[in-house]
C-alpha cells in the first residue's frame, strides 16, 4: 500500500484538520467530530445534517454550505458514525424550524440515525428522515436491508438543501428530498477494489480482465463478475439495469460519478455513450454532472445515476450551492 499517510488511526481526524485548514468558512469540531456551516445555526432554517463512513470524499464533509449541507458527521473509514455524533451535529445546527437527516441506506448509518433522531426528540429538536436507496444492483446484501444509498445522495442533498435555503418548511424539505430519491436509479462497475489504510490491501481480489458488475461504494459484491468488455456494451448494460428497476421518466439529470480511481478521460467517454442511448430512448438530458463525487477510495470505476425530474427539481438544482465539493451559481 502507497498512500500520503502518518498513521492508518489517524487518517480520518487529520483530514478533518486539513479540511477545516483550507476552508475557514466551515466549522470543524474535532471533538464531537462533525462539519458545520460557520454561522450555524440559523434562526427559522430547517437544517440539513448527513454523514457516513468516511472514504467517500467530497460526500458528505465536502457538501456542507450554503444550498446544501448545514452539517455533515464523517465515522471513520467505511464505519457509520455514532448517534451521540450526529446528535451533536444536529443540535449544532438546529434553528428551531427542524432537521432534516439524509441516510444511505446501510444498517449501521439508518440504526444510528434513527438513535440519534430519538434523542433529538427527547431534547425538542423534531427530525424528519430521508432514506436514500438508489442503487438498483441489489435488492440485499450483508452490507445493508435492501437497496443501497449511493451516487443520488448528492441529488437529494442538493435539491433538498435548495429547498431549505429558500425557506421551506420541514416537511416540504423532507418531501422533495423523498421525491428525489424515489425518481433516482444508480448503477456501478468496479474495475478494482479499493483500499484502506488500516487494511493496507485491496478489499477484494479481482483479475486483471474482469470486472465487478453492481459493486457497492465500500466494496460490497454486486450482481456478478464478468469479462471486461468495451465501455459502451458496459453502459448499455448499466442504462438497462437502470431502466428496468425504475422508469427514469423522459427528462433526467445525469450523473457519471468515479469511484476515486477512474481520470476524467474515461467519465466523459463514459458521458458520452451514455447521451447516445438516452437519446435513442428519448430521453431528455436536463442537466448532467461528471466527476468523483461519492468514491469509494481509489476504487477504479463509476456509477451512473439517473433521476427524473420535473420543472421545480430542476430549479432547485440550478439554485446557488457553494461548498468545497460543488459550486456554482454564486
Amino acid at each position: 500500500m502507497k498512500k500520503f499517510i502518518n498513521d492508518p488511526a489517524d487518517v480520518v481526524a487529520e483530514a478533518l484538520a486539513g479540511l477545516a485548514a483550507a476552508h475557514p468558512e466551515l466549522r470543524v469540531d474535532a471533538a464531537e467530530q462533525y462539519v458545520a456551516r460557520a454561522g450555524t445555526p440559523r434562526a427559522g432554517k430547517v437544517a440539513l445534517v448527513s454523514g457516513g463512513g468516511s472514504g467517500h470524499e467530497p460526500l458528505h464533509g465536502g457538501f456542507v454550505g450554503p444550498g446544501m449541507l448545514d452539517a455533515a458527521c464523517p465515522g471513520e473509514i467505511f464505519t457509520s458514525p455514532v448517534p451521540d455524533q450526529i446528535l451533536a451535529a444536529t443540535k449544532a445546527v438546529d434553528g428551531g424550524a427542524g432537521v432534516v437527516h439524509v441516510v444511505k441506506n446501510y444498517t449501521g448509518d439508518v440504526m444510528n440515525f434513527q438513535l440519534a433522531a430519538e434523542m433529538a426528540a427527547d431534547e425538542g429538536i423534531t427530525v424528519e428522515t430521508v432514506l436514500v436507496d438508489d442503487d438498483v444492483a441489489v435488492e440485499n446484501s450483508t452490507w445493508t436491508a435492501g437497496r443501497r444509498g449511493t451516487g443520488a445522495t448528492l441529488l437529494v442533498e442538493k435539491i433538498a438543501g435548495a429547498r431549505a435555503e429558500e425557506g421551506g418548511k420541514l416537511a416540504e424539505v423532507a418531501a422533495i428530498g423523498r421525491r428525489v430519491n424515489e425518481r433516482s436509479a444508480s448503477f456501478a462497475y468496479a474495475l478494482t477494489a479499493g483500499t484502506t489504510p488500516s487494511a493496507g490491501r485491496p478489499g477484494f481480489d479481482l483479475p486483471e480482465d474482469e470486472i465487478e458488475v453492481g459493486v457497492g461504494i465500500h466494496g460490497e459484491p454486486g450482481r456478478r463478475r464478468e469479462k471486461l468488455r468495451p465501455a459502451r456494451e458496459l453502459v448499455a448494460s448499466a442504462l438497462d439495469a437502470i431502466v428496468t428497476a425504475k422508469e427514469p421518466g423522459d427528462r433526467v439529470i445525469v450523473l457519471v460519478n468515479g469511484l476515486g480511481g477512474t481520470p476524467l478521460i474515461e467519465l466523459y467517454l463514459v458521458y458520452g455513450e451514455l447521451t447516445k442511448l438516452l437519446e435513442a430512448r428519448n430521453i431528455t438530458i436536463e442537466r448532467r454532472l461528471i466527476g468523483n463525487y461519492v468514491t469509494s477510495l481509489d476504487m477504479a470505476g463509476l456509477s451512473i445515476t439517473l433521476t427524473g425530474v420535473d420543472d421545480e427539481m430542476l430549479r432547485l438544482w440550478d439554485a446557488p450551492v457553494v461548498t468545497p465539493g460543488l459550486r456554482w451559481g454564486a
